[in-house]
């Protein structure tokens, strides 16, 4: 799965020599890979950076597969399911890759899996440091493409509950902005952990909604004014939109932390009253702090949220697959699309 990043039409299947050993002990037959906003914009707007001295990036950083071959010291043997953690630290870490934070890292220099200036794991076949390797409950099966995704909510939580344990945190509700794979799996651990779940998206019909109501979550479809009172203890943020994350911040309640954990990728700029929102924060005891990508940890912590969750319900996230042959399909939004996997016909 190879494209020129900002030019979409140069997507397609290419021949590739078999991948380097160089690239990891770990030889992976790749079963599905998933595809995201930032796919979309790797090959629409260039986003991406293929490696060094090279025209194209090969993409897949939501990844499932089995391994074929692995060394008897990796922990790992023929027949696991494994996803690759997509991020790598730089060559000479800074302090937080160093300490294995790599997603927290301080200076850019990381490199990242089908992102930026490594191929990624949309090929049939790739290798994978032991350590980038994250094995998965065989349970779960081919549905651990949405891990990947799931790392980001993850992180997500466990940086709220850190922040919260600032002073007195009994978080009751939260609220979840955006019902895309990223928000529903938001409400999914959220819901996990015995909350009042609430998510508002723009969308009335399709599978989201009963999605949420399945969660024993609520599902708003109108517009945050309108959840001012709703007192959130937790807000996730999932859509990137300026003034999304305003209204979020109307519904939070005193001392509410809220995460933003969506990045829009749209044209262009929103008037947004900050002095409002500062007020809000600062005589509320908020905190609202970003977050983007994922350490290992939160791998394991997304493994474990994802072998609890109900299967039928992982499997109804996946509204299209696309086989390897067609994936430049999967790069195009079809109605009531939620995520969108390509089929490499290995599972």
């Amino acid at each position: 799965m190879a494209v020129v990043p900002g030019r979409p039409e140069s997507a397609a299947v290419l021949e590739m020599p078999e991948p380097a050993a160089a690239d990891g002990s770990v030889l992976v037959r790749t079963h599905a890979i998933g595809i995201c906003g930032t796919d979309v914009e790797i090959a629409a707007e260039g986003y991406g950076w293929p490696p060094p001295g090279e025209e194209r990036l090969v993409l897949g950083h939501e990844s499932i597969g089995e391994v074929i071959d692995a060394p008897a010291d990796s922990g790992l043997r023929p027949g696991d399911l494994v996803v690759g953690i997509v991020r790598r630290p730089d060559p000479e870490p800074c302090a937080c890759c160093a300490n294995g934070d790599w997603d927290m890292c301080r200076n850019g220099l990381y490199v990242e899996r089908g992102i930026k200036e490594r191929h990624g794991y949309g090929s049939e076949r790739f290798r994978i440091e032991p350590e980038f390797a994250v094995r998965v409950d065989p349970r779960l099966g081919d549905l651990a493409v949405l891990l990947e995704p799931a790392t980001v909510v993850a992180k997500a939580w466990e940086q709220v509950e850190r922040i919260g344990a600032r002073s007195c945190f009994e978080p009751k509700v939260v609220l979840v902005t955006g019902a895309g794979p990223i928000g529903l799996l938001a409400a999914l651990l959220g819901a996990q952990r015995g909350l009042e779940t609430h998510v508002v998206d723009i969308v009335q019909g399709g599978p989201k909604p009963e999605l949420v109501r399945e969660l024993r979550a609520t599902y708003h479809s109108t517009p945050l004014t309108e959840l001012t009172g709703l007192g959130a203890d937790v807000v996730i943020e999932c859509t990137g939109l300026g003034e999304v994350v305003l209204g979020a911040l109307r519904a939070a309640a005193p001392n509410a932390v809220v995460a933003l954990a969506g990045i829009s990728s749209r044209a262009g700029t929103v008037a947004i009253n900050m002095d409002e929102a500062n007020k809000n924060m600062a005589l509320r005891n908020g905190v609202m702090f970003g977050t983007v990508n994922a350490a290992r940890r939160h791998y394991e912590q997304a493994a474990q949220a994802l072998a609890a969750a109900s299967p039928s319900w992982l499997r109804r996230l996946i509204t299209r697959n696309v086989h390897l042959s067609e994936w430049p399909a999967a790069l195009r939004n079809e109605p009531n699309d939620i995520k969108v996997v390509v089929d490499f016909g290995a599972g």
